[in-house]
């Protein structure tokens, strides 16, 4: 096992405060005395401070300041932690890392994130510009929704690192009465599926929104899965790697169909008639499929793998063009 992971008395530290951190920092606190939490805005610390609860964000979650180290110094916060979880936006990553400045050597990173920055994954961005080796890096997958931990509703959550006892050990420390842990060692198709997943879950949000019925749903969603699959296989294959389970269909099911996916209520509203701008001004949450989209155009071209429902999705929120002629090309494709 890793040697971070194996150390006695870990410290944790989230970098993010939005729901899915929330309801992480909630699950974390079942093992955890202490947390070091960066939250990027003063007023939600003296929030959670004074209500016990996130009231921005998952605010059915009731937490206990006293055990919680608060501080929107992300340096202050990832300075005393050995495990570093990254649950931002990656809209907003960037920005965040440009304010740190300590080192992250001999930090064990985890990245519970599901998009792109530039053309990388996140646990790529970390191993290529920060030089952290895969070793020492993690990803919290599905399906799993905030909404639902905060209720303490039965939910699966997967664990992957390189090596599967780090995986196992990062299972232990979220798993509790209603959260089943998932470890695996596909860091790479655990990572871009969980990407993927919001993209196509944006297409099914636009086929509800023009008024596509559940029929055509189970359809476009089936050749999603086979798309996200093709993809997985053309860009990194794996002969262990079995994409009907959990991380990977489950995933883009939950993400889909659920009432809770911020992903598919933005596709609904863009099928309905606003404007990307305006999809997105009504939200109050970020929709990591709209930039994912970008992202996986370009990823796509270095290995000449098809897409089309990716493209189609492209075509709608970022050349504009009109989702119920893109919707009906789409699904002549279908079979």
């Amino acid at each position: 096992m890793d040697g971070i992971l194996a150390k006695r008395n870990l410290k944790f530290a989230m970098v993010g405060s939005g729901s899915w951190a929330t309801a992480l920092v909630k699950l974390l606190m079942n093992h955890q005395e202490k947390i070091s939490w960066f939250i990027r805005d003063q007023k939600n610390i003296d929030r959670v401070m004074q209500n016990h609860r996130n009231k921005v964000y998952l605010s059915s979650v009731i937490l206990e300041p006293d055990r919680l180290f608060m501080s929107t110094d992300i340096n202050a916060v990832v300075s005393g932690a050995d495990v570093l979880i990254f649950c931002i936006p990656s809209a907003y990553f960037l920005g965040v890392m440009d304010r740190l400045t300590v080192s992250l050597d001999g930090k064990f990173i985890v990245s519970a994130i599901k998009g792109f920055v530039g053309d990388k994954t996140i646990a790529e961005y970390f191993n290529q510009i920060h030089n952290i080796p895969y070793d020492r890096i993690g990803v919290v997958s599905g399906p799993c929704h905030a909404e639902e931990v905060g209720m303490e509703r039965l939910s699966y959550l997967t664990f992957t690192s390189k090596f599967n006892e780090d995986a196992q050990a990062l299972c232990n420390f979220f798993e509790c009465d209603y959260v089943n842990t998932i470890p695996g060692t596909d860091i790479y198709g655990v990572e871009y599926a969980a990407a993927l997943k919001n993209i196509y879950a944006i297409a099914a949000g636009i086929a509800h929104g023009l008024g596509y019925g559940d029929n055509f749903l189970s359809v476009l969603i089936t050749n999603s899965f086979k798309e996200l699959s093709d993809f997985l296989n053309a860009s990194h294959p794996s002969e262990s790697r079995n994409t009907l389970t959990s991380p990977y269909l489950g995933d883009l099911l939950v993400t889909a169909y659920s009432q809770f996916s911020r992903n598919r209520t933005f596709g609904s509203m863009i099928g309905k008639g606003y404007s990307v701008q305006n999809a997105q001004a009504e939200m109050n949450m970020v929709a990591e499929g709209y930039y994912a989209t970008d992202a996986i155009i370009r990823i796509k071209r270095r290995y000449k793998v098809d897409m089309p429902i990716a493209e189609a999705v492209y075509e709608i929120l970022y050349e504009g063009k009109y989702p119920a002629y893109v919707m009906q090309r789409l699904s002549e494709l279908f079979v």
